[in-house]
């Protein structure tokens, strides 16, 4: 479980989990069908973004269609399209979209419109230079340049995030447990009865699931690196020393929640509140921390999962170090530092 967990994890969520929308299903109702109105359609079918599933001749199709999932958008051409394009006048493109995912329809609708705006400025720069018998340049050029995901693949954000979430829910979950576990079965009574006293056998427990642990990073950076290819442009021992850091961390934890559950069942359910929902939905792995109510932002100050996705995406990304990222390494050894005298202080007491 230790071991293939982590790889199930890091396959299932690489490959399912994808924030990329393209091949958008899309109907085009072309009232005009003009020459004019079928460069336009041409323009979406030579788009990666959209995949024109058909044609359609009215609008009780298109509805149809989207109550049965089976398109996101349709394109409306009306029938003066070519008359008022031909003429200099103003046109207008109706799209109508499903909106019951509204981030997924937003997307789609920013890509509609600025293909539209594209092959809108196309016609007019053509237009243009018809006119003056030669090339005009337009005003301004931009030219864009992406930094750190030149590819803007979601894979490259989604698969860094996941090792921090991967070791979260190993380490908390397997060292509450099974450490729970021996207090039902009697087996703590007897480590109690020998001389050992707490902190060895903190230190003895956890060296095993350290060891597990680092397995685990090993395994996940292996298959992000091989399997996803998400580039690595930091400083591999900058790494594993702030992993090792909030391996720590995740492991006291999962120490104090066994010290305080009374059965395995409610160390799981402790550790899955605890760790899994905070370093999944909290900790800026998947949803903006900026787009979170100001109440929840200052909740995620408190999960070290969220300084450590900012720390592997840092390094996976953009090649930085603890120059820029000291501030949440520093949260990192304090997270680990208090978790750790807690919970000895606590197996301290319960051993008493």
């Amino acid at each position: 479980m230790a071991l293939a967990l982590p790889l199930i994890l890091l396959l299932l969520f690489g490959y399912a989990l994808t924030l990329d929308v393209d091949r958008i299903q899309t109907l085009i109702y072309d009232q005009d069908r003009s020459p004019e109105s079928r460069a336009l359609i041409e323009a979406f079918e030579g788009s990666r973004y959209f995949e024109v599933t058909g044609l359609v001749s009215d609008y009780r199709t298109i509805e149809e269609k989207i109550d049965r999932n089976e398109c996101l958008l349709a394109i409306i051409i009306p029938h003066s399209y070519s008359r008022n394009l031909l003429s200099g006048e103003q046109v207008s493109i109706q799209l109508i979209l499903d909106g019951s995912d509204s981030n997924t329809a937003s997307i789609a609708k920013g890509y509609a419109e600025g293909l539209v705006e594209a092959y809108a400025l196309e016609l007019r720069s053509r237009a243009m230079n018809q006119a003056v018998g030669g090339r005009v340049a337009p005003p301004v050029e931009a030219r864009l340049r992406v930094w750190y995901n030149s590819e803007l693949q979601s894979k490259n954000y989604i698969v860094p995030g996941l090792i921090a979430v991967i070791l979260m829910i190993i380490a908390a979950l397997l060292t509450s447990l099974t450490i729970a576990r021996e207090w039902e079965t009697g087996t703590m009574e007897q480590l109690i009865s020998t001389p050992v006293r707490p902190s060895e056998l903190i230190l003895g427990k956890m060296a095993a699931f350290f060891a597990i642990g680092l397995a685990d990073l090993a395994i996940a950076i292996g298959v992000g690196l091989l399997i996803f290819r998400v580039p690595f442009r930091g400083n591999a021992l900058f790494l594993v020393v702030t992993s090792c850091i909030f391996l720590f961390g995740a492991l006291m934890w999962g120490i104090f929640i066994s010290a305080v559950a009374r059965s395995q069942l409610l160390a799981y359910q402790m550790s899955l509140v605890s760790s899994f929902l905070p370093a999944f939905l909290l900790s800026g792995f998947i949803y903006s921390i900026e787009n979170m109510p100001v109440v929840i932002q200052v909740i995620t100050h408190i999960v070290p999962a969220r300084y450590f996705v900012t720390i592997l995406k840092g390094i996976f990304l953009k090649g930085i170090g603890p120059e820029v990222l000291w501030s949440e390494v520093g949260f990192l050894i304090l997270y680990a530092g208090v978790i750790g005298a807690v919970a000895a202080r606590k197996l301290r007491q319960k051993l008493a």
